[in-house]
């Protein structure tokens, strides 16, 4: 799957003003980078993680700590004093220390997989967002064509009915398609204004001026890839599942951590300490030993701990082969999807051709008497619908090869720009 989409577009751009005015794919995709809370979100994640390594890899270096302070006391008489010190303590050896340390490396690895997967979220967000609005706009454009349409064959009943060609009842049935159009002219409308919010919460910013899909240079084909091929390239790259294997080896490691309560632990600790109420010289006393820690009983703490960690590694590995199972699914049904759709596209296609055919013979039909103004406003209903369905199944299959790519753990950016390169500037 080297090419997201096979659309084998050459894009004729429109005038500069023309441009200059739209915003495409991939300018929406820019601005959502720099705006996205999800993504800014995932990225101080990450961030974190990865600050976290250095507040674990403290606990193994040495710990220096200065005292001070100055003491009034009065009994018989007023006394004074000055004491301090300064201790050092290093670890020897510390297993649970080491054992932290290598979760933190490997939380923070899962967290910039995590910020990957938000990356590849965004593109299909952004791209789903802005193909929800170029449909809402096909959807109000054959509204009002069909209302148009359907406007026409009112009046035409109306004057037939007047010269009484035509029975009042046809007038009223035009007039009930006509109203209901209406009705759908409102609610398209609304849902196009809806859409527009959509990218708005992405980017932060108003867009209302896109570029269009250029149908009539759009083509679909099958995925490149056999599905055997895709679940392959899945069980390796697929970002979930890499969260998902590294969870598993976090909750393998977090055993060793309970386990490692019943190991002793080994340090280096020196201290100077001065009192000047309790010095006969000025000097104070320095001290340096090495000190062995092992715990003999806890109240059963650690055995506790350490079944606690083998229960949640048991989750973990559930986990992970859950979101396998899930991954497979996705990747097949998408699979299927996108031929499924790829057939519906031709379908529709040739939908629309009939569809048209047979609004022309039933019109004619009706002018001759052999057809009613019933059959009319169906035939006019049934070609606007098969131009919908033409029209969502094009995004539809665009959207399904991005969320393909995703599944797979494949989707980049330039995904993004090899789709952009299929929108043109729409007509004034």
């Amino acid at each position: 799957m080297k090419k997201l989409l096979p659309l084998i577009i050459s894009v004729a751009l429109g005038s500069f003003s023309q441009t200059a005015l739209a915003d495409d794919l991939a300018n929406i995709y820019q601005q959502a980078k720099q705006n996205d809370p999800q993504l800014l979100r995932a990225a101080s994640d990450k961030d974190s993680a990865f600050e976290a390594i250095n507040s674990s890899r403290s606990s193994l270096l040495p710990q220096i700590n200065l005292t001070a302070g100055y003491n009034v006391a009065k009994l018989d008489g007023d006394t004074d004093g000055f004491n301090g010190g300064l201790t050092l303590s290093q670890s020897i050896y510390n297993r649970s220390s080491w054992i932290n340390l290598d979760i933190a490396e490997k939380v923070a690895r899962q967290s910039d997989a995590s910020y990957a997967a938000s990356q590849q979220d965004l593109i299909y967000r952004v791209a789903q967002s802005y193909f929800d609005v170029l449909k809402a706009m096909d959807d109000l454009e054959f509204v009002r064509s069909e209302k148009a349409a359907v406007g026409r064959q009112l009046e035409q009943t109306k004057q037939r009915f007047e010269v009484g060609l035509s029975a009042i009842t046809d007038v009223h049935d035009a007039q009930a398609q006509y109203d209901t159009v209406l009705a759908d002219e409102i609610l398209n409308e609304n849902a196009l204004t809806n859409s527009y919010e959509e990218i708005r919460e992405i980017t932060g910013q108003e867009h209302t001026n896109l570029n269009i899909l250029d149908t009539a240079r759009f083509s679909a084909s099958a995925p490149q890839s056999n599905v055997e091929s895709l679940l392959q390239d899945a069980a390796n790259e697929n970002l979930t599942l890499l969260t998902s294997r590294i969870s598993q080896d976090v909750a393998r490691d977090n055993i060793s951590l309970a386990e490692s309560g019943h190991l002793p632990t080994l340090s280096f600790d020196a201290g100077y300490n001065y009192d000047d109420k309790i010095s006969i010289t000025d000097e104070g006393t320095l001290t340096a030993g090495i000190n062995l820690n092992l715990p003999v009983y806890t109240g059963g703490r650690t055995t506790s701990e350490v079944k606690q960690a083998q229960f949640n590694y048991v989750s973990a590995s559930e986990d992970l082969e859950g979101s396998y199972r899930g991954v497979v699914k996705d990747v097949r049904a998408l699979y299927n999807n996108i031929n499924a759709t790829i057939g519906a596209i031709r379908a529709y296609q040739q939908s629309v051709i009939s569809a048209k055919s047979a609004l022309e013979a039933t019109e004619a039909g009706f002018d001759v008497g052999t057809r009613t103004i019933v059959d009319v406003l169906d035939a006019t209903r049934r070609l606007y619908d098969a131009n919908r369905q033409l029209s969502s199944s094009r995004y539809q299959y665009i959207i399904s090869q991005i969320q393909l790519k995703q599944a797979v753990g494949s989707l980049n950016e330039q995904d993004i720009i090899d789709v952009n390169k299929g929108l043109i500037a729409a007509k004034k």
